[in-house]
Parts: C-alpha cells; sequence; structure tokens
C-alpha cells in the first residue's frame, strides 16, 4: 500500500548564517550589470532534521578563509548550529553541494559524519580544468586534499546524478556553477522545499535567468533552473544560496536568533 506525504517523514530545515561580505551587482553576474550598486552575500549552512535524523548541508569555512577572501566570519558553523543545541559530534550526514572553498572548509570539524558527494564534483576538483585559474580559485588544495584522505576512509558516499539520503531527503546533480554541482530537496510540512546551495546564489538569478559571475557550463546552469522547478513545490520552496533576503523572508527559528537561524519547512512572512 502506498504511503501518504503525512504517513512519511517531514523535516524542519533551517538556514543558518554564519559569515557576510559586501560586493557590487557588476560582479554577482555574468556580463556585469547596467545598475551597478551594492549587492552584498550572506554565507550560510543548512541543517535538515526531525526527531529520527539530522543532516548538515555544507560545512563552511573558518576564519582562515573570511582573512584569505576578505570575509566577515561572524560566528563558526560549529558556533552556529551550538546556537540550536547541535555539537559538531551529533552530525553523522553531511551534504556537500560543492567543494568550493566556502561550502566545504570546515570539513575536519565534523568527527563522525560521513560526506556526501557527487562523483563529477571530485572528478572536476582534482582534474584538468584545476590548471585554468577561472576554474580552480575558489577551491583550495589543502580543502580537496583532505576529502580525497576522507575517501580512503570511507567517510565519503559517492553519487552520482539523484540520490536518496534518508526517506524525504535526495540530491540532485544540476551542474553549471561547478560539474558537480548538486541540490537538495526535503520533504516538509509546507511541500518540497530544494536547497539550491549555488545553483543559484540569490532569488534574482533565477528569477532572470542570469548567471553568478563564477561559473563552469552556463548551458547547464540554465537547464538547472528549470530543474530546480521542477524538483521544488512552487518557487517560493526554492532557497538559494547566498542571498540576503532569506533572512528578511523567513521567520526566525527564536526570536533571538532573528538574522541568524531562519526556518524554511514554514511559509515566508506575508507583508
Amino acid at each position: 500500500m502506498a504511503q501518504t506525504v503525512e504517513q512519511t517523514s517531514m523535516y524542519e530545515v533551517y538556514a543558518l548564517k554564519y559569515a557576510t561580505r559586501s560586493a557590487q551587482r557588476s560582479a554577482n553576474f555574468v556580463g556585469g550589470d547596467p545598475h551597478d550598486g551594492p549587492m552584498p552575500l550572506d554565507y550560510y549552512v543548512w541543517v535538515i532534521r526531525n526527531r529520527d535524523r539530522l543532516i548538515l548541508v555544507d560545512t563552511g569555512f573558518f576564519q582562515d578563509m573570511a582573512d584569505k577572501r576578505h570575509r566577515s566570519l561572524l560566528r563558526t558553523p560549529v558556533q552556529a548550529l551550538e546556537l540550536i543545541g547541535i555539537q559538531a559530534a551529533d552530525v553523522n550526514n553531511i551534504v556537500i553541494t560543492h567543494m568550493h572553498n566556502d561550502h566545504v572548509g570546515t570539513f575536519d570539524a565534523w568527527p563522525n559524519a560521513r560526506f556526501h558527494l557527487q562523483d563529477a564534483e571530485l572528478d572536476y576538483a582534482t582534474g584538468r580544468h584545476m590548471a585554468c585559474a577561472i576554474h580552480s580559485r575558489a577551491y583550495e588544495p589543502d580543502h580537496v586534499a583532505g576529502l580525497i584522505r576522507l575517501a580512503y576512509k570511507n567517510r565519503i558516499v559517492f553519487h552520482d546524478g539523484d540520490g536518496e539520503i534518508a526517506d524525504g531527503i535526495s540530491v540532485h546533480r544540476v551542474g553549471g556553477h561547478t560539474a558537480g554541482m548538486q541540490v537538495v530537496r526535503v520533504r516538509t510540512a509546507r511541500g518540497w522545499v530544494v536547497l539550491a546551495s549555488d545553483a543559484s546564489h540569490f532569488y534574482e538569478h533565477i528569477q532572470t535567468r542570469r548567471s553568478f559571475s563564477l561559473v563552469f557550463h552556463i548551458g547547464d546552469m540554465f537547464q538547472g533552473y528549470a530543474r530546480l522547478e521542477a524538483l521544488a513545490q512552487t518557487t517560493d520552496h526554492i532557497i538559494p544560496g547566498h542571498d540576503p533576503l532569506v533572512m528578511e523572508k523567513y521567520p526566525p527559528l527564536r526570536q533571538d536568533l532573528a538574522g541568524i537561524v531562519a526556518r524554511l519547512d514554514i511559509p515566508p512572512i506575508t507583508k
């Protein structure tokens, strides 16, 4: 007998802001932007949980990357999770959407975790394209080497395209931003939410069918937008990877965490 949505697992989903940096619109679009002005980026990790499971999506970075790449670290990802009662040792599964420094930089802070990664992403990060600075500049060799070491310890679960992490949680390779860029689809009380990560940095990218300036394959990027829309319950269920509007659109987990932890499994705030 087929299970109904009510009978299957649902999850709470949180966006946790851990860093920020200033930027201009001209830097955030392929080809620049004729209406230049401030367009800052916020940096997030995401938590998916219910009473049975806990999954972290991406691991952010530490102060070394903040210093090297001129960002403002507000709290480490480990400290961000501690704000909602989660210790690093509690995390057993981490989805790495892609291996850029701001998404994998604290990989060694989670002692009990296995990492879910696309085959294509590790191939890309260790292959011929890394000889070209435009592709390699967002990667850190030490991070890449660290994940290779984890693979030798059987701590990486590799996916080739679509894959199920658990009932109601799946990953989907869309490419575009990187060769192995994957997104995460989650069943929630309000329907299927898709954590786009850098498959769409800002709401504006997917809404206007424009691309962030750092992109491996722009054709795959645009096809990825269509895939995001097909995976999500509605376009309101797609969560971009770096847009400060996420903290404005969604209510905080608690009032003392306003602007730090947003609930994504309940509808956006109506104004």
